[in-house]
């Protein structure tokens, strides 16, 4: 079964420490149901010098959050929103908001 959010899509997180932030979906992974979001889950990680020259030290990164924590972000509403899938006269497949019915791009 696919994901409801896709790279590239605004995501707000409904769970967990980072509840209520807002980003941008930079990788998806539908195999282990995760997707990593601009500025939310950061960790500190050690990182060591591999070639000469270059710096060691604690480099802050994003971790991949399961997708069941974040909801697509509808503009509307100003809100993370659940969606329903719509299929338009053309053929092709619109996210709806399930609240205010807004077409979430």
């Amino acid at each position: 079964m696919g994901m409801h959010v896709k790279k590239g899509d605004t995501v707000m997180v409904n769970s967990g420490v980072d509840k209520g932030k807002k980003g941008k979906v930079l990788t998806a992974s539908p195999k282990e149901n995760k997707v990593l979001v601009e500025g939310v889950n950061i960790r500190t990680k050690h990182v060591k010098p591999r070639k000469a020259g270059e710096p060691g030290g604690l480099i802050k990164a994003e971790v991949a959050i399961n997708a069941s924590k974040v909801n697509l972000y509808c503009s509307k509403c100003g809100t993370g929103r659940r969606t329903r899938v719509e299929v338009k006269k053309d053929g092709k497949k619109a996210r709806i908001c399930t609240k205010c019915g807004e077409e979430i791009k």
